[in-house]
């Protein structure tokens, strides 16, 4: 495949995070080091020399970023300290801007004061819209507390009101979704024209679902002990956060309720193990970037913080209004549900699709991608040469 080089690859890439690449001089370590290393996929090799040589239309195609477990171990081993794993996550990043086809991924990677700047602006609108279809508990407080004692909040904010506001922002994030993944595969599968993919082809995967939806196995080959916590607490926190999201969208109406259920309520029982999932889940990668304890915390880039930080006051917020609606406290359950929704908006709709949260979506992909590939490739090989006549 025939391709103009960039001689700018580099700089550009440097505002998605690792900034060594010129360390590098290609002794192979890493790529010895690393366990997910197979045939046709060299880590992380393979994708720092298309960095060097200033490849980006192959860069753009290369799937391997995706399939790092990010465990360190070449980073640890790397003789010139050119911090291999931490330029996978920072191409990851680079690659998320790639699939994302408005553009926007691009300016908030490589503007922290427009991402932050975004994040205000879509808090504000929230607020003003909150404060025009809800009704702020004025008056004489018990008119706002339901028989078993707490607040009424759909009273104040009515969850079909919500919820409408729920749907919206959820159409729009799967659409952007979707479409961005179309355009992975795009670039992934379409555009590499050495492929010949048939429709069965894109269902034999599917053999594979559990390899597929389990993509960390191999990270227990991994030097690093500690992964095993760190991937167990990173699966819970994604399942929490994915549980609550689900609640919000598709089930607002039991959730979002004037009754207050008994302690032992499957609502509630979710509810606080979702809270829990996001509550350890924080304070354990909050402690890990702080006290860089760890290979694969040892450089955050600013929008690693942003999500963080986005999701502690999501998390923070959503208790409190917990515990303000269920002891009858409507002032202050109505203002902390509008400070609630003014962070989580802003956090789903900039962190899904266009930031942080997105490689969650990509990933999988990138994992049903590559075995699609592997498969083709290994049975274009099984196929016997036919003789061409003229």
């Amino acid at each position: 495949m025939s391709q103009r080089v960039n001689l700018d690859l580099k700089k550009e890439l440097f505002l998605y995070g690792a900034k060594e690449w010129n360390q590098c001089f290609q002794c192979g370590n890493c790529t010895a080091t690393c366990h997910t290393t197979e045939n046709g996929f060299f880590f992380p090799r393979k994708t720092v020399r298309q960095v060097l040589m200033g490849l980006k239309k192959s860069l753009q195609t290369n799937i391997d970023p995706w399939l790092c477990t990010y465990c360190g171990d070449c980073s640890r081993t790397c003789p010139r300290d050119a911090n291999p794993a931490e330029m996978m996550m920072s191409i990851r990043r680079y690659l998320i801007s790639v699939y994302d086809w408005t553009g926007i991924s691009k300016l908030f990677y490589k503007s922290k004061t427009l991402e932050v700047t975004s994040i205000i602006v879509l808090s504000i609108i929230v607020m003003v819209l909150y404060l025009i279809y809800t009704t702020f508990p004025s008056g004489d407080s018990s008119q706002w507390i339901g028989p078993d004692g707490g607040a009424l909040i759909n009273k104040m904010a009515p969850w079909q009101t919500i919820h409408l506001g729920d749907w919206l922002m959820a159409g729009a994030l799967v659409f952007l979704v979707i479409t961005n993944i179309f355009y992975m595969w795009y670039k992934i599968i379409y555009d590499d024209k050495s492929l010949k993919v048939g429709f069965i082809d894109y269902l034999k995967p599917f053999s594979k679902l559990v390899k597929l939806i389990n993509p960390d196995v191999k990270y227990a080959k991994c030097d690093e002990k500690k992964l095993t916590t760190y991937w167990v607490l990173h699966a819970f926190l994604a399942l929490s956060y994915g549980t609550l999201f689900a609640i919000i969208v598709f089930f607002l109406d039991w959730f979002q309720t004037d009754t207050v259920y008994p302690f032992l309520h499957p609502q509630r029982i979710l509810g606080y193990i979702a809270t829990i999932g996001l509550t350890v889940g924080i304070i354990y990668f909050y402690t890990n970037r702080t006290l860089k304890n760890m290979e694969n915390s040892k450089y955050s880039h600013f929008t690693d913080w942003t999500f963080l930080i986005l999701l502690f006051f999501t998390t923070l917020t959503g208790i409190l209004l917990h515990v303000f609606r269920i002891y009858g406290l409507p002032q202050l359950t109505y203002v902390t549900y509008m400070l609630h929704l003014m962070v989580l908006v802003p956090m789903l709709v900039i962190e899904v699709p266009f930031s942080k949260w997105s490689h969650m979506i990509y990933r999988p992909f990138a994992l049903y991608f590559a075995h699609l590939k592997k498969m083709v490739i290994e049975k274009s090989k099984t196929i016997p040469h036919q003789p061409q006549y003229n």
